[in-house]
């Protein structure tokens, strides 16, 4: 029986094949690895859902954080010293995501303002958190001096009495992602969150909640 020996030539291309399909496999697997990941995130991620009411009235925004403590923050006032949340343990709290391109946030500060004027004397507060610098960079200075300038021009105009934070984007996991503007959280003394708002709703609304939170 004749044997036929192998060249060197197809040896080499041989191995060279294999180590090439071992790359791609390599690769392929990092790639799957990587989109799991980003799948797991999204999956943590505090998503919450509009409800229809059952009796045909307006549809209600659900929140996964309803009922669980506030999630921590420390952010820039526009002074530049850092604000947290914690430190507002023991008052009612509105959580306000905002930005001062958003037409419904300069309806709806106005009666922000008024709100917390009313209820400030009965342990009630509102964190206003600016949300425009998402395509900023932590060492863009120039960028950040602009935001700040801007959301500045905002506050004095609307006479906003309460602390104004900046970088709000930084929240946007644990807050449920902030896909519509304005957002609104509202927690009680014990930091619990006991209710939710997206969008444009009522100043009615608005103060129902807070007297709420300052309730339980």
């Amino acid at each position: 029986m004749k044997s036929f020996p192998i060249r060197r030539n197809t040896l080499v291309f041989c191995v060279t094949l294999f180590i090439l399909a071992t790359f791609a496999w390599a690769g392929w697997a990092n790639w799957e690895y990587r989109q799991q990941a980003a799948e797991r995130l999204l999956a943590t991620e505090a998503k919450g859902e509009l409800v229809p009411d059952p009796s045909g009235g307006d549809v209600t925004y659900v929140s996964p954080l309803k009922g669980k403590l506030a999630p921590a923050f420390a952010l820039e006032d526009l002074s530049g010293k850092k604000v947290s949340l914690a430190s507002y343990r023991g008052k009612a709290v509105l959580i306000n995501f905002w930005a001062t391109w958003c037409a419904p946030c300069k309806i709806e500060t106005p009666w922000l303002v008024e709100l917390r004027n009313r209820y400030a004397p009965q342990g009630f507060e509102i964190l206003g958190i600016d949300t425009e610098g998402d395509d900023l960079k932590p060492g863009d200075t120039a960028g950040w001096a602009k935001n700040k300038a801007e959301v500045s021009k905002f506050v004095q105009q609307e006479k906003m009495s309460y602390p104004v934070l900046i970088n709000g984007d930084s929240l946007s996991t644990p807050y449920g992602g902030l896909d519509e503007l304005p957002t609104s959280f509202f927690i009680d003394r014990k930091g619990t969150v006991i209710a939710a708002q997206v969008g444009l709703t009522s100043e009615k609304d608005i103060e129902a909640n807070i007297k709420k939170a300052l309730v339980e």
